[in-house]
């Protein structure tokens, strides 16, 4: 039996990364996979006008703070939901509201020296324990190389990965058209095409594991709000409308292949779990900004395999 836990769509929360992290001792894993949009989606500065006197309007609101204490236990804060902080000043703050290409570069920084941190502390895992670690569509490809380059963690991009002997991982990052216009996303027909790639670089689909970050459509793994032209909640009779945003593509792969597992993300709202054919769909969901971890334990002989879902 190989066990593996799975998460995704930490999105920058550091204390679900560690969360995530030590699961390995909650639950002997012999493979822990975070898969997919690693990275956060906001910068919070934390702005020192004073000697002892620094401030910082997450949402607009201004936060202040009059000890290093304090503004320990706010990074601390928002850094747990997401938030990239660092600390600067009225002057600098002006500079990169007049840049955007300074914002831009800020961003890469922040991204990839926090996921070089959090790359640091697998170090600490038992070596008999693998490490898996994905982006996903939200996720710019300025980190990739944090995670090729270093030797504790794999990267399944672009190849096929042995996790026990027995079963291969093949891999895509990419999802359909979303209103946020992220960074690897691509048409249906598009998509498809890299799918197809994937699974021609193996042999066999029986004992074969899927890590598509998209969903499959329509499969209730793939439900959300639907947004309107401001990307605002479309509302009916008061209550949000939802509906089907996974992809054709990726439905359309598994049901032709009917590998033995598809471990996908992307959409946080609809954690669970949906059988196409011979193939369990497995989308465990997200909620980062709260400091949950949301994940699966599975355990893989061929075909039969028994999983739960896990939340800490």
């Amino acid at each position: 039996m190989t066990r593996i836990f799975f998460a995704c769509d930490v999105h920058g929360s550091e204390i679900v990364w560690k969360k995530f992290l030590n699961t390995a001792a909650r639950h002997n894993p012999d493979v822990l996979m975070m898969l997919g949009d690693l990275t956060g989606k906001a910068v919070l500065p934390i702005v020192k006008t004073k000697e002892t006197e620094w401030f910082c309007a997450p949402h607009g609101k201004e936060i202040n703070m009059r000890s290093r204490e304090e503004v320990e236990k706010i990074v601390e804060r928002y850094r747990n939901q997401g938030y990239y902080t660092f600390e600067t000043t009225p002057e600098e703050v002006k500079e990169l509201q007049e840049d955007p290409r300074k914002v831009d570069a800020l961003f890469a920084e922040l991204m990839r020296g926090v996921l070089k941190s959090w790359i640091r502390m697998v170090k600490e895992m038992p070596d008999d324990v693998k490490v898996i670690v994905c982006p996903g569509n939200d996720d710019e490809f300025v980190i990739d190389d944090v995670i090729k380059d270093d030797e504790r963690v794999i990267y399944p991009l672009d190849g096929v990965v042995d996790l026990d002997g027995k079963h291969e991982m093949i891999s895509c990052a990419w999802a359909n058209p979303t209103p946020w216009q992220t960074p690897r996303e691509c048409s249906e027909k598009e998509l498809k095409k890299k799918l197809e790639k994937e699974f021609s670089r193996v042999d066999s689909y029986e004992t074969l594991i899927c890590n598509f970050h998209a969903p499959p459509y329509n499969t209730g793994l793939d439900m959300c709000p639907k947004l309107d032209k401001n990307l605002k909640p479309v509302m009916q009779f008061g209550v949000p409308v939802s509906y089907a945003a996974g992809s054709q593509a990726v439905r359309e792969v598994i049901e032709k292949y009917q590998p033995l597992l598809g471990l996908h993300g992307h959409i946080h709202e609809s954690s669970g779990f949906r059988y196409l054919g011979k193939t369990l769909c497995i989308n465990p969901g997200s909620e980062y900004e709260q400091g949950l971890l949301r994940g699966f334990i599975i355990d893989l002989p061929p075909r039969k395999f028994e999983f739960w879902r896990v939340e800490a």
